[in-house]
């Protein structure tokens, strides 16, 4: 998919020189730029629930077998 996104004079030479640097198009360095943002916000999102278990008085896996037990 195609986007139009204004990026200001300064950056876009910054990026052709990174882009050239890297031997890559702006494009794909722009897409490589965009990729490792997500992974990196995704990664925020599953560290916050790390841990989320750890105050209940009964083990994960007990639970789970008592809930399914019901069925």
């Amino acid at each position: 998919m195609r986007t139009l996104v204004d990026i200001g004079d300064p950056e876009v030479k910054a990026l052709d020189r990174l882009a050239q640097r890297e031997k890559m198009s702006r494009a794909a360095l722009i897409r490589k730029a965009i990729n490792d943002f997500l992974a990196r916000n995704n990664a925020d999102i599953e560290a916050e629930a790390f841990g989320l278990w750890g105050d209940r008085k009964i083990d994960g896996l007990t639970y789970e077998e008592n809930m399914r037990s019901e069925w």
